[in-house]
């Protein structure tokens, strides 16, 4: 594996993955996610058997720990950091942690015929486990607001490809993207995988997730899960909802 001097640097330290370039706009879907503009954004590895409540708190406990500078998108995951890989293509560059203890199943036909109306379950905010997919991407690029946003399911499909090929599930139940880019730089009014930025985030991604899946499970007593019913954690999505056709307003 070959060094190289990314556009969007990293550096892990005491269980913390810091990605930085100065003045990127991010997008997170993390837990203290939304846009802002910073000049890093961070992966943290929970330890086993972590309770903590206060994110905030405990992020910041976390980045003085490793001599971080507080600030900027945060994903926590149960995967160490000495697994996380990078990749780059273009003007993108990407980073990811990958395991799947907790995969998320999505069966095409499901054999659950409970009520549509019923969630089968409480809503709530997941803790990481010892899986969980995160994945940051930066590019060069300045993108429009909407092109930004579309990165992130840019990223978030190449990542459910590159499992599906992988582990034969989509994703597990605490994935998060967060996606930046240099509000000074080329501008790029879309993202799609038909655009150079879209093509190469799907490319790293790719790349980066499958690294970091072989390198989580190359050191352990056990393959990734062949299924959700093979895994500790795994959960499947086996009701069904309602389908119904929109409404025709017909204007005289």
């Amino acid at each position: 594996m070959t060094a190289i001097d990314p556009a969007y640097e990293a550096v892990r330290r005491d269980g913390v993955l810091r990605v930085a370039r100065p003045e990127t706009e991010w997008l997170s879907t993390g837990w203290n996610g939304g846009r802002r503009t910073a000049d890093r954004a961070y992966n943290v590895t929970v330890p086993d058997g972590w309770d903590r409540t206060d994110l905030e708190a405990y992020v910041d406990e976390r980045l003085e720990r490793a001599g971080f500078a507080a600030g900027g998108p945060t994903l926590l995951t149960g995967v160490e950091q000495a697994d996380a890989r990078g990749a780059r293509r273009g003007s993108v560059t990407a980073y990811a942690t990958a395991g799947v203890s907790n995969p998320a199943a999505l069966p095409m036909d499901p054999e659950d015929d409970s009520s549509p109306a019923d969630p089968g379950g409480a809503d709530g905010d997941a803790a990481p486990g010892r899986g969980t997919v995160n994945i940051v991407v930066g590019t060069t690029r300045a993108l429009a607001p909407g092109a930004l946003a579309n990165l992130i399911a840019v990223a978030a499909e190449a990542k459910a490809a590159t499992l599906l090929a992988e582990t034969g599930v989509p994703g597990t139940t605490t994935d998060a993207v967060v996606v930046g880019h240099d509000p000074t730089g080329e501008r790029a009014a879309f993202s799609g995988s038909g655009t150079d930025v879209g093509r190469a985030t799907r490319a790293c991604v790719r790349e980066a997730v499958g690294a970091s899946l072989r390198a989580h499970y190359a050191d352990r007593d056990e393959d990734p899960p062949e299924s959700a019913a093979d895994a500790t954690y795994g959960v499947s999505t086996d009701v069904r909802a309602e389908v119904f056709r929109p409404s025709l307003d017909e204007q005289s």
